[in-house]
């Protein structure tokens, strides 16, 4: 776990890095710098696609507040998917960005002795539809600030919703669909081809995930009365 928490931490590191030493933003703080792609923000349509990385989360609340919480041993996962943007005004745009993501967490249980009771791990493959409208500062040089946020829905082919079999078999349960919303910020970066734009995302589902065990006194779920999914996203988009 501290391995994962270093490496996420480096990946902050390497995006403020990019942003920081991106030679197209420094060359922006000349008096006249040469404008790329002067047309780009003007279209009605635009479309691209978006490579990154995830750090996904459990967030658990509780029936009664006693024992030991639910460990959460995260990992690294990515995200790849497309884009459609819709130009609303100068400043703001609306987006979809279809995609597809993999991550994976274990789920350390207190009060068992065995480790094959103890741990679950939790792989998921979400099919992401995220709706959110992108706020832009005004164009500086050939770079732009910006904030997005919206909502989401999404599948996870990883549930096991229908599963017959549950915590006590050794499977842990989900439910498939999930909503929650999604607020980041980032910089768009104008080069002489296409637009490259790293940005920072937070994730937070709405929806309760869990599918409770069939014994409503299970070691494993009795005590959980919602679970949630947050996590975070560094995605690089080229449009």
């Amino acid at each position: 776990m501290l391995l994962q928490n270093r490496l996420m931490k480096n990946l902050l590191i390497l995006f403020g890095l990019i942003v920081l030493s991106n030679q197209m933003a420094v060359a922006q703080f000349g008096s006249d710098p040469i404008l790329n792609l002067q047309n780009e923000d003007k279209k009605f349509l635009n479309w691209g696609y978006y490579l990154g990385f995830n750090q996904y989360d459990f967030q658990f609340e509780y029936k009664d507040d006693i024992g030991q919480d639910v460990l959460v041993d995260k990992s690294l996962g990515f995200n790849v998917g497309l884009i459609g943007e819709l130009r609303i005004n100068e400043f703001l745009d609306a987006r979809f960005e279809p995609g597809l993501l993999y991550t994976a967490r274990t789920l350390g249980f207190p009060g068992f002795t065995t480790e094959n009771d103890a741990l679950r791990e939790v792989r998921s493959t979400y099919i992401r539809f995220p709706l959110l409208l992108k706020a832009s500062t005004r164009r500086i040089g050939n770079w732009r600030p910006f904030i997005v946020g919206g909502v989401y829905t999404s599948i996870n082919l990883g549930s096991n919703e229908d599963s017959l079999d549950d915590n006590s078999s050794g499977q842990f349960r989900m439910k498939q669909n999930v909503y929650g919303y999604e607020v980041g910020f980032g910089i768009d970066f104008y080069t002489e081809y296409f637009k490259f734009t790293p940005s920072i995302r937070g994730v937070f589902a709405l929806t309760d995930e869990l599918v409770p065990d069939a014994d409503p006194n299970s070691p494993w779920t009795g005590n959980i009365a919602a679970m949630r999914t947050r996590g975070i996203f560094i995605n690089f988009t080229f449009e």
